[in-house]
């Protein structure tokens, strides 16, 4: 594991047809704000949107003036080895002091080094705590 933080996620309710997500990610951009992880869990009629963005406040801002529910939360954003048994080392670390990983999300090419996970665990801070201590001491 290289590194770990605390970040903001966003959960964005939109509309669950063609094109809703387009147009949430072309605001995004035309105003240059990244989006550094997403997974989308859907419904009949709308998709909850989990996001973790360059700048979160602008995009709160962007995302409530187009009339969009925009909620904030907590998440552990980790820049980890792409190897077999990376994600397993970070669970069984959590495990171990009790923290529950909520949901994840994850993504790397095959041929990376190194990918990027995003956490929502039951303690953030102390999951930041002992995973600060793995990055530490590898």
């Amino acid at each position: 594991m290289k590194s770990v933080r605390i970040v903001e996620q966003l959960a964005v309710f939109i509309a669950n047809r063609p094109g809703t997500l387009a147009a949430m990610c072309d605001a995004l951009a035309e105003e240059k704000i990244n989006i550094y992880g997403l997974t989308i869990s859907d419904t009949v009629d709308h998709a909850a949107v989990r996001m973790v963005v360059s700048d979160t406040r602008r995009a709160i801002a962007l995302l409530e003036a187009r009339g969009v529910l925009v909620l904030e939360s907590e998440v552990l954003m980790i820049e980890n080895d792409n190897r077999p048994g990376s994600l397993s080392q970070i669970a069984v670390v959590l495990s171990k002091v009790k923290v529950n990983i909520e949901y994840a999300y994850l993504a790397t090419m095959p041929s990376s080094k190194r990918g990027l996970l995003l956490l929502r665990v039951s303690d953030v801070d102390k999951a930041l705590k002992v995973l600060q201590r793995l990055v530490s001491n590898p």
